[in-house]
């Protein structure tokens, strides 16, 4: 089973968690990978409206083929509020919960969410980049934090989001003309490593497939989930 350190407890309110983010944001380490990755891992969560029941999902690639090698997803409860900016807080426990489950332990995992491109620079891909110990990146649908200039319409084209002055990520092309995904490290990768990788995980769709692999298997969880007995 696939295994992570313990970084902090999780039980504290939203003043305290913004606290520790400024602690834990000194932790971070932006560097090139170390060695190539040959695995990697999208990770998701999905919630109801209104309820607080959280469904977790992982899915492991390899990396050449696209080929999905292992899922699990997990149903639990969440306990932290809903705050903009701490949702590490409200969805890291059930996601590490799934990552326990893991049989393999990928080289590399790839965050619905953002990394350093956040107020505080510890979106959900940094955060659990500690928890995990491994190089971590998020691949965000909206913007969180940082400004841009539009890339250009063709798949692979990308403009720097700037932040306070610095480069916290990227938009980037990853499909002819369709929105842009952001792209933020984490941990343990830095910013070209990340959109390399995003763009080897292409399988016809805006989204990567690791995280759009993720994403659908959270929402059959819910599905099944919700399913009458």
């Amino acid at each position: 089973m696939a295994t992570h350190h313990t970084l902090h407890p999780w039980d504290m309110s939203p003043a305290e968690a913004v606290a520790l983010q400024q602690e834990l944001r000194e932790l971070i380490q932006i560097q090139p990978l170390t060695q190539p990755a040959t695995t990697i891992a999208g990770c998701d969560i999905s919630f109801n409206k209104f309820e607080e029941t959280v469904y977790a999902g992982i899915v492991v690639l390899r990396l050449d083929t696209l080929e999905t090698i292992e899922e699990v997803g997990v149903v639990s409860t969440a306990t932290f509020p809903y705050v903009p900016g701490l949702l590490t807080f409200r969805e890291g426990p059930a996601l590490l919960a799934a990552w326990e489950q893991l049989k393999i332990e990928p080289d590399v995992v790839m965050f619905d969410g953002h990394g350093i491109a956040h107020p505080r620079r510890m979106g959900i891909a940094a955060h659990m980049g500690l928890w995990l110990h491994r190089p971590t990146f998020g691949c965000g649908k909206s913007v969180l934090a940082g400004r841009f200039e539009e890339p250009a319409p063709t798949r692979g084209s990308w403009e720097p989001m700037i932040h306070r002055s610095a480069t916290v990520g990227a938009a980037l092309r990853t499909k002819d003309k369709v929105n842009p995904v952001f792209i933020s490290p984490g941990y343990l990768i830095d910013l070209p490593g990340a959109l390399d990788l995003t763009l080897r995980c292409h399988g016809g769709y805006r989204l990567p497939e690791p995280t759009r692999r993720a994403h659908l298997l959270v929402n059959a969880l819910r599905r099944e989930h919700l399913a009458p007995s």
